[in-house]
């Protein structure tokens, strides 16, 4: 075992493809835990911003 400790950062979704990295979708991101020992970081902007041509219509 052990006695060293982890940190996971959640962080809002990329531009672009990150080999490193792993999306989650909102549902999931909300439900997501650290194994054991870990420590997580939620780094996700809390507030969204929504440009009109990011609307459906």
């Amino acid at each position: 075992p052990s006695d060293r400790s982890a940190d996971i950062g959640v962080d809002d979704l990329a531009e672009s493809a990150d080999p490193h990295a792993y999306d989650l979708c909102e549902r999931h991101g909300q439900r997501f835990a650290a194994p054991s020992g870990w420590r997580l970081e939620d780094r996700r902007n809390r507030f969204r911003v929504v440009l009109p041509s990011q609307l459906a219509g």
